[in-house]
């Protein structure tokens, strides 16, 4: 007997939900992985193959470039092909250009490399997000999501420290060894993911109903079907002009500037820590001790984020982190030559605080855009954070120089307060909603 009141966002997670969580969240993790990697294995290469600083900095940004296209074109390709068929084009990826990077025998071969691993981590976004969300239960939906956040640290974490073991252990072609560990990770990701069945919702959206039936009956039961599924009316005619003329340009512009101010400052604390810290006149085993607590505070405060983001709800979370974040780093302008210890703690709340934006980067997109465009609007929103991403990686040694510590946190304020006055005038609220009403403009 089928069962016309239980909506399938009201069952419980249940095994299927649970497989699918590691099947996406090992991509996010890999993702980590395979960006932070290189780090590890830069200097190295760049002495065998006696690279200049300019190819050292264009073989570094060449995956945030392929990020940059990768997250449109993936976005577009999710949508009209399909969650399924796309949800194995970056693991491919990760495996082919890791094995690439074992052979490299030239600085073009690696940018080549990592340009196209940036590509594969840009499907990722669109792909991994929104097959998961569209299966999640409304309970599980915001918290499974900001999870990813702590996977991918912990991804970036792995790189570091199964990298250093082969650089130590490895011999003379440690680095190319260290380049190659990801094909392994994507290998096991690749296997994990064999079986997954479309996105019922997807499906529905295309008017394939009868392939929509049969699997919500092959994950939930044979009692349920397409009456169980919440989900507004195919738009097969709508275009993705005509969805932004509607009321969705707004949202867009909201997920791709909130989650640009919010990587901006993050990916420059984190990537010149060190540096960003003996500037502040802290050296030594402080500067090294430092940047590793505010590494750990990061994920600390994603953690936190994740626990409470259905206490508080998205709306107050965005705008409280990019507040206290901001004052933060406003502080650390203003007393830039101050006590190490009021460096270290006014460092540390930034990265503390900042977890609510990190994590809503996942969750957001993924729940305020219908199913005609999920994929569409995560995908430009990773490609233009990945932006803000180049940016922030490649301003901040600059602006140390230029300006100064001082002037060069102020600026990372006023980043972060932007991020705030858009969450203020555009974030909306979806704590508790079906996918269909946190998805709709008429509320």
């Amino acid at each position: 007997m089928n069962n016309p009141v239980l909506s399938i966002e009201d069952v419980p997670i249940n095994r299927f939900h649970q497989l699918l969580t590691v099947r996406s969240g090992g991509g996010w993790l890999l993702d980590g992985y395979i960006l932070s990697i290189l780090g590890v294995a830069l200097v190295p290469f760049s002495s065998e193959l006696g690279l200049d600083s300019f190819w050292e900095g264009l073989i570094a940004a060449a995956a945030l470039i392929g990020i940059f296209f990768g997250g449109f074109i993936g976005g577009a390709a999710t949508n009209h092909f399909g969650r399924k068929k796309l949800y194995f084009v970056g693991p491919i990826i990760f495996i082919l250009c890791s094995i690439g990077q074992f052979w490299a025998e030239s600085a073009l071969t690696l940018f080549i490399c990592r340009f196209f691993i940036g590509i594969g981590v840009g499907f990722e976004y669109p792909v991994a997000g929104s097959i998961l969300v569209e299966y999640l239960p409304a309970k599980s939906r915001g918290p499974r999501l900001a999870a990813l956040t702590i996977l991918w640290f912990t991804g970036a974490a792995l790189a570091y420290i199964a990298g250093n073991l082969i650089l130590n252990y490895g011999g003379d072609d440690a680095w190319r060894w260290v380049l190659l560990s990801p094909a392994f990770i994507g290998l096991v990701l690749l296997i994990i993911r064999l079986g997954t069945p479309e996105s019922p919702r997807w499906l529905l959206s295309k008017g394939r109903k009868e392939e929509a039936q049969r699997v919500i009956k092959q994950v939930y039961g044979p009692q349920f079907g397409l009456q169980n599924l919440p989900e507004q009316p195919p738009q097969q005619n709508a275009s993705l002009a005509q969805l932004l003329k509607a009321g969705y340009g707004a949202r867009m512009a909201f997920v791709s500037l909130f989650w640009m101010c919010s990587v901006i400052p993050v990916f420059a604390v984190y990537a010149f820590a060190p540096r960003v810290l003996q500037a502040m006149n802290l050296t030594g085993t402080a500067a090294a001790y430092g940047s590793v607590a505010i590494t750990v505070l990061f994920v600390i405060g994603c953690a936190v984020a994740t626990w409470i983001i259905d206490i508080i709800g998205r709306r107050p979370m965005v705008i409280h982190s990019f507040l206290w974040s901001g004052l933060a780093l406003l502080c650390l302008g203003f007393f830039s030559d101050a006590n190490e210890y009021l460096v270290l703690v006014l460092f540390g709340l930034y990265a503390l605080f900042i977890g609510g934006a990190q994590v809503l980067q996942l969750v957001y997109p993924n729940e305020i855009f219908p199913t005609e465009i999920r994929s569409i609007g995560v995908g430009v929103g990773a490609s233009l954070s990945r932006i803000g991403a180049a940016v922030g990686t490649w301003v901040v040694p600059i602006a140390l120089e230029s300006i100064g510590i001082g002037y060069t946190m102020i600026g990372a304020a006023i980043v972060t307060f932007i991020g705030l006055f858009v969450s203020v005038a555009l974030a909306p609220e979806t704590r508790g909603m079906s996918l269909e009403q946190a998805a709709s403009l008429k509320r």
